[in-house]
């Protein structure tokens, strides 16, 4: 379902700017088919309004010596609510990590790491990961290769 607030015009715009996160007023104005200065107000009143998060560049992993990437699942120690705080506070500002998720089911957390080579992983996941406060468990999965990656919303869904 639809956010009451998003009317088609504006939809096309986020569907636009995923996409194309670089692109000039003009060039979104004309995609959407709007002047201008229409465009500006509704992307500006968009991210205003928090549907867009932030711009950023996705960089090529592999290009830049990354060739490895996991998902990690952590368990965590029951009945240790300030480990958890501190293992979220502590895996937010590490590098490796490019996503953690609290998820439901085996694990506590998945987490999406990178790194240069196995060793690399290997001394990530037991020399750092694996001692933070409250970490009971960890277990990895290694991607063979990239199939689909993409940031991008289904806006019509």
């Amino acid at each position: 379902m639809q956010p009451p607030e998003l009317d088609a015009t504006d939809r096309r715009i986020l569907a636009h700017l995923q996409l194309h996160g670089r692109v000039s007023n003009l060039e979104l104005a004309e995609a959407v088919h709007l002047s201008p200065a229409q465009c500006h107000r509704r992307h500006r009143r968009l991210e205003e309004r928090g549907f867009v998060r932030r711009y950023e560049a996705r960089l090529d992993a592999a290009r830049l010596g990354l060739g490895v990437m996991a998902y990690v699942h952590v368990t965590m120690e029951r009945g240790h609510i300030r480990e958890v705080v501190k293992f979220r506070e502590l895996v937010s500002h590490m590098a490796q990590v490019q996503e953690c998720y609290a998820v439901t089911g085996d694990f506590d957390y998945v987490l999406k790491v990178v790194a240069r080579d196995l060793k690399m992983l290997s001394d990530f996941l037991l020399k750092t990961l694996a001692q933070l406060p409250g970490v009971n468990g960890v277990r990895s999965s290694v991607c063979l290769d990239e199939v689909k990656c993409t940031g991008a919303l289904p806006l019509d869904a």
